[in-house]
Formats: structure tokens, C-alpha cells, sequence
């Protein structure tokens, strides 16, 4: 009898456990489990990898070249897949990272999401970026700033073009590096143009371009690469590989 009124005071006590608990230590135990209360967008520390969809792992391959904040519009439209599922997606990694308490953080700023590091990691952000201010520069950058230099304002491919290789590479160290910058867009592709920094001048101990030595002694063809450029014929495959990818040789700069 007394067993009869102990089931009856706990409703629905024998069906609360998962299935398969009766062969589990402690089976018995009625109690709500520790995750019962947690919402979906909350993954845990101990979660499996198996419990993210084929969304997260698209989501942060896009996010981790994005150069500005992507809306979820924009992403939804890229992966193909509802507003509402990225948004969702979106949330749960950014859960995710703050309880494994990752050096970065997903935020959203001004209306779209963006990996940033944390400010608690800035001291050594900014030592490792001032650091790599510093470091000597591939004789591949080498190349390409100069091309830069003597050519600006120009674009990327006609950069590669003179130098007959893809500098898409290169050409963002130049710029992470403060040598080279945006320096406007070409009017008849619209393709953004390049030119260097005061920055640049500064460590080359310039006061302007105009104290640059002479090309035509060093590079006497630049000329004719560049009325080949003009007339849309590439002189250089852009599917080949990057012979620069494993210079190294370095300068100082």
C-alpha cells in the first residue's frame, strides 16, 4: 500500500529515465536530467561533434574570410538555406565558443556577424602584429612592392601580370603590413588600385617618390609588359601554381 501511494506521489516517476536506463547505474533515479532545461542553442563543453548540422562548419569556412561583418541575409543567400536556420546556427556557435572560452568570439556588429579576437588576448594580438611589422620581407614582397611603387596607382593583376605570377598573396601582406594601400578604383573595370604608404617611404628613408631611382636601367621591358597588360592580353597563367609560396628568402624592411 505504502508503495502504491510513494508512485502515486511522483507522477510519471517510471517513464522519466531515457531509454535503454534500466541497464545504466542508477536507472532508479528519478530526478529531471542536467540538461533537461538547456535550449537547443546552447551546446555544451561535453556535446559530441556529432550534434552540429552540415550548416555551423559552412558557416564559420565563410565567416573566416569575410572582410567585413556578413549579414545573416547575405549568408543565408550564399548557403542556400533559411534566414531563420542561419540566424539559429549563428547563435549557437557563438554559445559555443564563449563556454569553451576560445581566444575569439562571434559577434554581431552593425547588423552582421564577424569573428573577433577577445579583448582579454589584445596585449598579445598587439605584440604579434607589431612584431610581424617588423619581420623581413620574401623577395617575392620585395618584387611586388616595387612593382607597386614604380607603377601606382595599379591593380593586382596588372601587378601579377608584370611579375608573371598570381600576387593575390603577397598583396595583402603589402597591405597588412602598412606598405601598400587602396589608393581609389579603375574607371573602366572598377577593379580597386594600389599605391604605397607614407609608411613606405618612412622605411625605405624617402621623402617622396619622386626620390625613387630611375627603372628603366633596372627593369628596361616593364614598359612593353605594361602596354600588354593595357591591351587585355595576360602574361601569365593565373591558374598556375604560386612559385612564391615557399620563398624563403628574406630583407629586412
Amino acid at each position: 500500500m505504502s508503495d502504491d501511494l510513494a508512485e502515486a506521489a511522483v507522477p510519471g516517476a517510471r517513464t522519466a529515465a531515457a531509454p535503454g536506463a534500466r541497464d545504466a547505474p542508477g536507472a532508479g533515479d528519478s530526478s529531471v536530467p542536467e540538461d533537461a532545461s538547456v535550449a537547443p542553442h546552447e551546446p555544451r563543453a561535453g556535446d559530441a561533434p556529432g550534434a552540429r548540422s552540415a550548416l555551423e562548419p559552412a558557416l564559420e569556412a565563410v565567416l573566416m574570410v569575410v572582410d567585413e561583418p556578413a549579414t545573416e541575409e547575405h549568408l543565408a543567400r550564399i548557403l542556400e538555406q533559411p534566414r531563420r536556420a542561419v540566424a539559429d546556427a549563428l547563435r549557437r556557435l557563438a554559445d559555443e565558443y564563449t563556454l569553451q572560452g576560445r581566444g575569439f568570439e562571434l559577434r554581431l556588429v552593425a547588423g552582421g556577424w564577424r569573428f573577433y579576437t577577445r579583448p582579454e588576448h589584445a596585449a598579445a594580438v598587439e605584440r604579434f602584429v607589431l612584431d610581424g611589422r617588423q619581420a623581413r620581407l620574401t623577395q617575392a614582397a620585395l618584387e611586388t612592392l616595387a612593382v607597386v611603387a614604380y607603377r601606382q596607382p595599379v591593380s593586382r593583376s596588372r601587378v601579377s601580370a608584370v611579375r608573371g605570377v598570381n600576387c593575390d598573396g603577397v598583396m595583402r601582406t603589402l597591405l597588412q603590413r602598412g606598405l601598400v594601400e587602396e589608393a581609389g578604383t579603375e574607371p573602366e573595370t572598377g577593379a580597386i588600385l594600389y599605391g604605397t604608404t607614407n609608411y613606405f617611404l618612412e622605411r625605405m628613408g624617402l621623402r617622396g617618390l619622386d626620390e625613387l631611382p630611375e627603372l628603366a636601367p633596372f627593369l628596361p621591358e616593364a614598359d612593353a609588359i605594361e602596354a600588354e597588360t593595357q591591351e587585355g592580353v595576360p602574361s601569365f597563367d593565373p591558374d598556375a601554381p604560386d612559385p612564391d609560396a615557399d620563398d624563403t628568402t628574406t630583407t629586412e624592411l
